[in-house]
């Protein structure tokens, strides 16, 4: 249980993003010095243009703020049910945004930069720390973001002997499960093939005639990129990972020879007519409620990628628990690399925090920054403390950066890709509901929002929980 102990050793964090801006805060609350070292503005990055503190580079928008239907509102509630300071600046220094939590950047900087710097437990360093932080330095929080320096990224892949990545990162759509269309979709490896740990019905299968095909085809032709960041125009592609749509663009039977080969499969729902195309899913987390479309990353904008793959036979309801992306990133293989409490398992005093650990998001990276830093809290006490319960979007996120993703031979870094919070990274309900509070029967839509809402009320009881078994919170400051 964390109380206010004053401790004689700080601990230490590198970063003063959002992640390790609401780490120090978490760690300070529970009594305990931090040193949070920020490089800038001694040395600034390609996308930051002051020396705040948790200054948002992108987006002002933290998203969804409604903690009964949606993921990321959900996030919120329970991050300010743990006193963060993220969420407080938030709050204070909302703008308009319908249901979306939006923020004035510049105010909320601002407030995040006054609270701590007016903090007695926390002294803010402006320095770089070019490279693995010192060995007197017991308890160290990394929190350097997607934009890590290159002598400290360098020191990482070193002492973990895996590559932090830095190069356009290709991430493929993830569709919930339940929202694929199984009257025209079918479970089959090719040639019934079954890998490691496979049965040989592996992936989900989608057929599409020739005219469907060719239609795909100019459609991913046609669509909106997003264009690159003038940060990112200088670092090439990974060979092994193309977007599907420079695949389309090299010749229009690229696709039918590559992630789309229809070969080995047989349409159970008209197994007389063989697919011209047929696109691929495959199972993405433990829980089987996440499918990777396979080979689809893409440049596309969000809003193209599902016009477009929602045309695809099965996918016409698709809803995406993430849309593909293509970008500049540095993260860890954390599933292997880190353990529960997001400590180094090579090295336990360093513990990683935020975006460098596979989350993907303003929300999400200060929600792992807030879970680092009430561990870190309790390694400097002394205490064990247990993590928050997986039915928990804190715990949710947890999971699947700790150990969510699917096992592959070789355990490569492609086997694991950064997520936001999503519902269908939550355990399944014991028992979903299937009538509402007028006694009705839920169909369609209501069915979807009554789960959602089930799970969030199991979140918030849980997280109660957990606040009242495992952590004595002082009041929030």
């Amino acid at each position: 249980m964390i109380s206010a102990v004053l401790t004689t050793q700080p601990v230490h964090i590198i970063g003063a993003g959002l992640a390790g801006s609401e780490a120090a805060w978490q760690v300070a609350r529970a009594g305990i010095r931090v040193v949070l070292h920020e490089m800038r503005p001694d040395r600034m990055t390609q996308a930051h243009k002051t020396d705040g503190l948790a200054e948002l580079v992108c987006s002002n928008s933290f998203r969804s703020d409604d903690a009964a239907n949606n993921a990321v509102g959900l996030l919120h509630a329970e991050m300010r049910k743990l006193g963060s300071l993220v969420m407080r600046a938030a709050d204070v220094n909302q703008v308009p945004a319908g249901g979306a939590l939006a923020v004035d950047r510049d105010g909320f900087s601002a407030a995040v930069t006054k609270a701590l710097a007016e903090h007695p437990l926390i002294e803010i360093r402006r320095e770089e720390i070019g490279g693995l932080p010192p060995e007197d330095w017991g308890n160290v929080i990394i929190a350097t973001g997607p934009l890590t320096s290159a002598p400290l990224a360098e020191a990482i892949r070193a002492l973990t002997d895996e590559s932090a990545l830095a190069f356009f990162d290709a991430i493929a759509p993830i569709v919930h499960r339940d929202s694929i269309d199984m009257s025209v979709a079918w479970f089959q490896s090719r040639y019934d093939k079954a890998g490691p740990g496979g049965s040989g019905a592996d992936y989900l299968n989608c057929p599409m005639t020739r005219e469907q095909y060719d239609a795909f085809v100019d459609a991913l032709i046609e669509g909106e990129k997003v264009d690159f960041k003038d940060w990112e125009r200088d670092t090439p592609y990974f060979d092994g990972c193309l977007p599907i749509e420079v695949m389309a663009e090299r010749g229009r039977e690229t696709l039918r020879h590559g992630p789309m080969k229809p070969v080995g499969l047989t349409n159970p729902h008209n197994p007389l007519v063989k697919p011209y195309a047929i696109v691929q899913l495959r199972q993405d987390n433990k829980l089987g409620t996440l499918f990777n479309m396979v080979g689809f990353q893409t440049k596309l904008n969000y809003g193209a990628q599902q016009r477009v793959f929602r045309t695809i036979p099965g996918l016409e309801n698709a809803e995406f628990a993430r849309l593909g992306g293509l970008h500049r990133n540095t993260f860890l293989n954390s599933p292997k690399l880190l353990d529960p409490q997001l400590r180094l398992r090579a090295a336990p005093r360093l513990r990683f925090a935020g975006q460098m650990t596979g989350c993907e998001g303003y929300v999400e990276s200060a929600g792992i920054g807030l879970v680092a830093g009430l561990c870190a809290a309790a390694d400097a006490l002394g205490q064990a403390l247990a993590t928050p319960p997986p039915t928990t979007a804190l715990g949710a996120l947890l999971g699947h950066i700790t150990g969510g993703h699917i096992e592959t031979i070789d355990a490569g870094p492609r086997s694991f890709q950064p997520m936001n919070i999503n519902f269908g990274l939550f355990p399944p309900l014991a028992t979903a509901p299937t009538h509402g509070p007028d006694g009705k029967k839920l169909r369609g839509p209501e069915k979807s929002v009554a789960k959602k809402q089930a799970l969030s009320a199991r979140a918030l009881a849980d997280l109660d929980g957990w606040i009242g078994d495992s952590l004595k919170l002082p009041a929030a400051a």
